[in-house]
Formats: structure tokens, sequence, C-alpha cells
């Protein structure tokens, strides 16, 4: 799996790009939230769920119908002064939606573990993209926190924190080159 902070990041980024105006502090909070739920799934281990059980890590939390689940909650929670199935609610719940499934998808281009299944409940196949570069993420605290931990945080920097930064960065230049010219066609 990429670190919590990977998932984090992708969500900010997600997120950043999404509003393009303002949102509540909640909104922010909720992104990286539904970003990193999915491994809240580990907490198995201490009640003897295994790793390939349908309970067990990378196993229906991981899937997309449980992201389409949390983003239900999340917006009827949450974001409740939007009334269902307008223009708003939609586009919060596909938002939340990618942002949950991101989690999912991410792991599934690592190159350890049993797969994801992303399918669940429907289907408790586990899955891996065809590539698979992003090399796998101790579970465990002590283990991330030694070499092999700070390698695999120094390729997410590398290949997915900075690839995204560049995203938002280009983005949020489209954005202002866009504003830009739109007041100035408007001044005319």
């Amino acid at each position: 799996m990429p670190t919590v902070f990977t998932h984090a990041v992708v969500a900010g980024v997600a997120a950043k790009v999404f509003a393009g105006q303002t949102k509540p502090l909640r909104f922010w909070i909720a992104a990286v939230a539904v970003s990193v739920l999915p491994d809240a799934d580990v907490l198995g281990f201490a009640f003897g769920v295994r790793y390939g059980d349908f309970l067990g890590h990378r196993g229906c939390f991981h899937s997309l119908f449980f992201s389409l689940i949390v983003s239900v909650f999340c917006l009827t929670v949450l974001f409740r002064h939007h009334r269902a199935f307008t223009r708003k609610w939609w586009n919060l719940l596909t938002f939340f939606f990618i942002v949950g499934a991101s989690h999912g998808l991410l792991d599934a281009l690592t190159d350890g573990g049993l797969g994801i299944a992303l399918l669940a409940p429907f289907d408790n196949t586990r899955y891996f993209f065809p590539w698979r570069p992003v090399p796998v993420a101790p579970i465990n605290l002590r283990a991330f926190m030694s070499t092999w931990g700070m390698r695999i945080i120094v390729w997410e920097c590398t290949f997915i924190w900075l690839p995204m930064l560049l995203l938002l960065a280009s983005v949020t230049i489209v954005r202002y080159v866009f504003h830009r010219n739109t007041k100035t066609l408007s001044c005319m």
C-alpha cells in the first residue's frame, strides 16, 4: 500500500483541484478522511481477521462499493444542508467517491500483497493492475520507521507527491490565466 501520507496528499490535491473556490474546513477533513479510511481495516489483525478475508486488509474496505457508501454517509452527516440529488449534491458525491476510490486504485499499483477487492461485496477477488510501479509500504510502525519505510517515503515524494504538486501548480496557473483573461475581456 502507499503510505497514509500519500493517500492524504492525493486527496488534498484532488480537493484543491475540485474546489476551485473556498470550501469549509469539514470539506478538507472529509476529503482526507475518506481517502485514508480504507486502511482502518488493519485494525482487524488485532481481532484475528486474516489478511485475505473479506474484512481483511485490502478487502471490502478498499472496494468501490465501500467508497460509495462512505461518500453517501459523508454527505448525509457533514453536508446535509445540500438537498439530496441536486447538482451540488451529485458533485460532492462524485468527488468523495473518486477520492475514496483512489485509495484502492493506488493500492492496486503496488508491488506487494494479495491484491485489492475492488468489486467487493459482489466479488471478493483481489486485483492488481498489470503495471505495479509503487513499492508496498510497511504496515506496522516499527517497520515504517526503518530504512525500508524511509525509502518508501522518498520514492512516494518523488514519484507521487511531486507529480501531484505539479498538477496542482498547473491547474492553479491555468485558472489564474483564464480568470485574468476573462477579466480583461469583460473590461473591453
